[in-house]
């Protein structure tokens, strides 16, 4: 996790809803320096060493920050939930599709989501996300993408609709303007999730669930999109990538249903926590 204010966080490691260890004296930022250079192994013995001599924070009301450093890019896959993918009226894809946002976007978990100018259609989209933990390309076989993944978390992949489909161009213009990455609250490492093809996945939108999902009707399971993506370009330590939605988003509705200012969005992913978002209008 990086807790305290934005542009200032610090990293720590949770132990529990509780409690969590200092390590921002060892590990300056969750960055690419840090995941490339086998950062999170790294940890594990200076954390266990603090725990055992009692050198214990507890959370005292500080912000969260999203778990990871401002990636080298966020990469996302589209229609990547065949029952996504069938609310949206559109063919299950034959191999991931890729779109960008651009890094900036990344937030923290409730920190708050800005309605862009000239936006309407916002809409939102709870995903699994993924961090790279080493400098990849070229994989061999979709299992030599597991020892690339550094860990999982929750993302909102929010989302301009009118900009996305009816601008022209490409996916990224309704996926980049500011705030639209909310990520976090914190960052799991692979070993503590047990499948992460049967996670449960939802979003409540003012206390009324729109979504309700699994990772187990993904198209493209998180493997095999990073060896999917490289064969394309390299994945840098600290790149992030969101692997698709569920149903239930906004423009499935009939008619559809968008966010406004005002709205509070809710989100979460079985064993990587929760978010909690205010929508505030345009600047």
């Amino acid at each position: 996790m990086r807790i305290g204010a934005p542009g200032a966080e610090k990293p720590v490691v949770r132990l529990d809803d509780g409690t969590y260890v200092d390590v921002s004296d060892v590990a300056p930022d969750f960055d690419e320096t840090f995941f490339g250079s086998g950062g999170p192994e790294l940890l594990r013995p200076v954390v266990a060493e603090r725990v055992a001599a009692g050198r214990v924070a507890r959370f005292a009301g500080e912000r969260i920050g999203a778990p990871i450093a401002r990636p080298h890019q966020i990469l996302c896959i589209g229609l990547n939930y065949r029952d996504h993918a069938a609310e949206t009226g559109q063919p299950v894809p034959a191999e991931p599709i890729l779109f960008t946002k651009s890094p900036n976007t990344l937030i923290g978990p409730d920190d708050d989501v800005r309605i862009p100018r000239g936006s309407s259609k916002p809409d939102w989209e709870v995903e699994l996300g993924l961090v790279i933990g080493r400098r990849t390309s070229y994989l061999d076989s979709v299992e030599e993408a597991r020892d690339a993944i550094a860990g999982y978390l929750v993302v909102n992949d929010v989302s301009e609709r009118a900009f996305q489909m009816e601008r022209g161009g490409q996916w990224s213009k309704g996926k980049s303007a500011e705030t639209f990455n909310p990520a976090g609250p914190w960052l799991v490492t692979p070993d503590e999730v047990d499948d992460v093809l049967a996670l449960d996945m939802w979003l409540d939108v003012n206390g009324v669930r729109r979504q309700t999902g699994s990772t187990a009707t993904m198209v493209f399971d998180p493997y095999v999109i990073v060896h999917h993506l490289s064969q394309f370009m390299v994945l840098e330590p600290g790149d992030l990538i969101n692997t698709g939605t569920p149903p239930g988003v906004g423009m499935g509705f009939r008619p559809p249903v968008w966010l406004q200012p005002g709205d509070v969005v809710e989100l979460g992913i079985e064993g990587l926590g929760s978010q909690r978002q205010h929508v505030l209008g345009p600047r």
